[in-house]
């Protein structure tokens, strides 16, 4: 009990330090896993050796799969914004949705969300943002709401990329479909929050003007939400017939055939005129995110066609170079996150134990229980202790975590870019199914990519709207804590009855 303590109290510490920002989470978590691991030192149940080897290296490659998942995403990303497609999409978007302001919020957050699918990091926000923020200010739409447009879409763009997907499954050993088919319910709950954000916050500035032709952009927005949904859950083994499977993979395939097609067309015709950008370029984020979900194609082969499409889609004179540059570019921007992953899973490796795959396997031969019988000291002092607070009913899942939602923010220990993951590990290591797990960390995820001060997102985009970040947090907080509590219940329900 002392040995589990002393590991809660490591956990506490970090999450001080990284509350008050004294310690990033970039060198927090590889801290954090080499205390708890000396901790066991110190006791007599690990060596040195089992910190360099089951916890440093081992841990160093545990997320090798979303790392190198994230590089490819951030490839797509810098061929997107090099050859002008984001910036296109936004400008056709902004000159399509008229004058009435609650609809031209609404087609700048599905943008901004469909966009996101794909696209990442701050210099992306900026390059979208600096379009879409003087768009809505325009219009007349106030401060923080133009704000929380541009935070409520890239969270709802978060949560449909696949890259994101990985990590979740990587780390908790959920399934392909379970991951998917939760973040697709999730993002419909989120989006369902952030209508409620827009609707609200422009009555109270009295800019809701409904015309037809809005309520009509509307509805049909909810019919294309409602088909997308049943059609993502038809792929992912929703449908009881393989019959609808087969009609969906047949469609899309004839569908991505002709869309080749008049690509390849329109190569040929404009291949003496200046570079333009082609409509079928405004599908890029798509083609990644339809592969693994209709036809279930692993997530590194969805990104090399996604890339490979969309080097198609923007050829012109200097496509070589500037794809090289992106390739460059794009790896090297999400190194911060890559460097992030590693110390994740050097955590999960101190926490969990090593994986039986990687550096760490000899420490379960060692153990001579064939591997699956060998219980890591660590989780082995931590169970009993957690397994009194941990709630283990629907009801206490839900109140517990929904009323713990604010320690998202700040880097908190619930912040999936904090400890969230080394949380994570802890509550499954208390036997709390991976999927309630998921649902905790994606859930309050909407708060930290919302309403996170600490986000350079957030800190971007209250700087330009004349907005101080803090305050930006307390109007979008209520509409992003809602939409998580709503995301907690569909996982209580889920995984937890």
């Amino acid at each position: 009990m002392t040995t589990g303590l002393l590991i809660l109290a490591v956990f506490l510490a970090a999450a001080v330090l990284m509350f008050l920002r004294k310690l990033p989470a970039i060198l927090a978590l590889p801290l954090m896993a080499a205390a708890i691991v000396l901790i066991e030192v110190s006791a007599g149940r690990l060596g040195f050796a089992d910190l360099a080897r089951a916890v440093a290296a081992d841990g160093a490659i545990r997320l090798a799969d979303a790392m190198v998942i994230s590089m490819f995403g951030g490839m797509l990303s810098a061929l997107m914004q090099k050859a002008g497609v984001a910036e296109s999409f936004v400008r056709r978007g902004a000159e399509l949705a008229g004058d009435s302001p609650l609809v031209v919020a609404a087609v700048m957050l599905a943008i901004i969300t469909l966009l996101f699918t794909t696209i990442g990091g701050l210099g992306a926000v900026i390059m979208v943002g600096t379009i879409v923020l003087p768009i809505l200010a325009s219009m007349g739409v106030r401060e923080h709401v133009s704000a929380g447009v541009m935070l409520f879409g890239i969270s709802l763009g978060g949560l449909l990329n696949a890259g994101n997907w990985t990590v979740y499954r990587t780390v908790l050993g959920l399934d392909d479909a379970t991951v998917m088919s939760y973040a697709v319910v999730l993002f419909v709950v989120v989006a369902c929050g952030a209508a409620v954000f827009l609707t609200v916050e422009l009555w109270r500035s009295r800019m809701l003007r409904p015309t037809r032709r809005g309520v009509a952009l509307a509805v049909l927005a909810l019919s294309a939400a409602a088909a997308a949904l049943l059609l993502l859950r038809g792929a992912g083994g929703a449908v009881p017939t393989a019959v609808a499977g087969t009609l969906t993979r047949t469609a899309v395939a004839a569908a991505g055939a002709l869309l080749l097609a008049s690509v390849v067309a329109d190569l040929v015709r404009q291949r003496h005129l200046a570079p333009r950008v082609r409509w079928q370029s405004y599908l890029i984020p798509v083609v990644p995110l339809a592969l693994i979900i209709v036809y279930d194609v692993p997530f590194v082969a969805a990104f090399v066609c996604g890339l490979l499409y969309g080097v198609l889609v923007t050829w012109r004179r200097g496509s070589i170079n500037m794809t090289s540059r992106a390739v460059i570019e794009g790896s090297a921007s999400v190194i911060p996150a890559v460097v992030l992953m590693i110390g994740i899973g050097m955590l999960l490796s101190a926490i969990l134990g090593p994986t039986q795959t990687g550096p760490g396997k000899y420490w379960y031969d060692q153990a001579g229980q064939g591997g699956t019988a060998a219980v890591w000291p660590v989780l082995a002092d931590m169970q009993p202790m957690l397994r009194t607070i941990v709630p283990g009913s629907l009801a206490g899942y839900v109140l517990t975590f929904a009323l713990l939602g604010p320690l998202a923010l700040y880097r908190g220990p619930l912040n999936v870019w904090g400890l969230g993951y080394g949380v994570g590990g802890v509550l499954l290591a208390t036997g709390v199914p991976a999927g309630a797990v998921m649902g905790v960390l994606m859930s309050l995820g909407t708060i930290q990519g919302v309403s996170d001060p600490t986000n350079t997102a957030n800190v971007w985009v209250a700087n330009e709207v004349r907005l101080s970040v803090t305050a930006l947090m307390w109007k979008t907080l209520p509409y992003a804590w809602g939409a998580a509590i709503a995301g907690l219940v569909v996982a209580g329900f889920r995984f937890m009855s």
